[in-house]
């Protein structure tokens, strides 16, 4: 019987890295699990971001001008874009049968960012979802966390 081949992503908002399930032996002077890949966001202080004043615009009547607002969120629409990025390449490497169940770890803001983003198959071959950040783990932690995420029954 076939078993199955499980990545775990853990992501934040500027940064990425899909593991491999770890081996049964823990090892403490081995690495927690195989970095399959890791990605960074182009992550932009958000006072670079909005550096310039929205601008001023005309009342729909009279001559008054007010102060204009940002129709959207710039944080957000970072953590989108790099979250459709990540997603992409992992539903490339699924495409091309490198892995058959995935882990999705990440904070609660970016966990949404993904689920907006996932694509169909990527969605029905997720195991479990964690809403933490597991991304600044030390190994030993990390590695228990791990076994513990894909030794459990799929959600």
């Amino acid at each position: 019987m076939h078993k199955p081949e499980i990545w775990i992503l853990l992501a934040d908002a500027a940064r990425a890295r899909v593991l491999k399930k770890p081996g049964l032996a823990p090892d403490m002077m081995q690495a927690p699990a195989e970095i399959v890949f890791e990605a960074k966001a182009e992550h932009r202080p958000l006072r670079d971001i909005m550096a310039d004043a929205p601008g001023r615009s005309f009342a729909s009547s009279g001559g008054r001008r007010s102060a204009m607002e940002y129709h959207s969120d710039p944080v957000r629409e970072q953590t989108r874009r790099f979250a459709t990025s990540v997603l992409a390449d992992l539903e490339a490497r699924f495409d091309a049968g490198e892995f058959d169940e995935l882990v999705i770890c990440a904070p609660p803001r970016m966990l949404g960012a993904l689920r907006e983003a996932i694509p169909e198959k990527l969605a029905a071959v997720v195991r479990s979802e964690v809403a933490k950040d597991y991304t600044k783990l030390p190994p030993l932690a990390l590695r228990e966390t791990l076994q513990r995420l894909t030794s459990a029954p799929a959600e």
